[in-house]
């Protein structure tokens, strides 16, 4: 069983549709970004601590979020020091373009695995998944 590789198929696939929808600019590691900001009250610290990075890396990565678009730094109203990251309307559509390319990807599956199958399959990564944050493994 090659799970890594149904997992980088998968990610390329979304990849691809992300493409497909105009987003031509986005890599996997800023959806895995996007995964902590669209939860709120995200600062690059939490965005770094998210992705098992550090604090230079996130904020590089969302200082390219940030110019292009998909990004906005506010100041939190409790602490001016603090910047609290949100997605904007270009960084939400992005979002939903990727889920929209996961349901894709796992739709083919039907093909191979039937409606039921499918489900199935479901059930079973959803009992063997590790609960907490959602990041790249490379």
């Amino acid at each position: 069983m090659n799970v890594l590789a149904t997992a980088s198929r998968v990610i390329e696939q979304i990849q691809d549709g992300l493409v497909r929808r105009g987003f031509h600019d986005v890599r996997p590691a800023h959806g895995f970004a996007f995964v902590r900001i669209s939860h709120g009250d995200a600062t690059v610290l939490d965005v770094a601590e998210h992705l098992g990075v550090t604090k230079q890396a996130a904020s590089q990565l969302v200082e390219q979020l940030v110019q292009r678009g998909y990004v906005t730094r506010v100041a939190d109203p409790s602490d001016a020091r603090r910047r609290l990251l949100a997605l904007t309307a270009r960084g939400r559509a992005c979002t939903r373009a990727a889920e929209a390319s996961a349901a894709e990807a796992v739709t083919a599956w039907q093909g191979e695995l039937g409606v039921d199958g499918t489900r199935r399959l479901a059930r079973l990564l959803a009992r063997v998944s590790p609960d907490g944050p959602l990041r790249p493994i490379w």
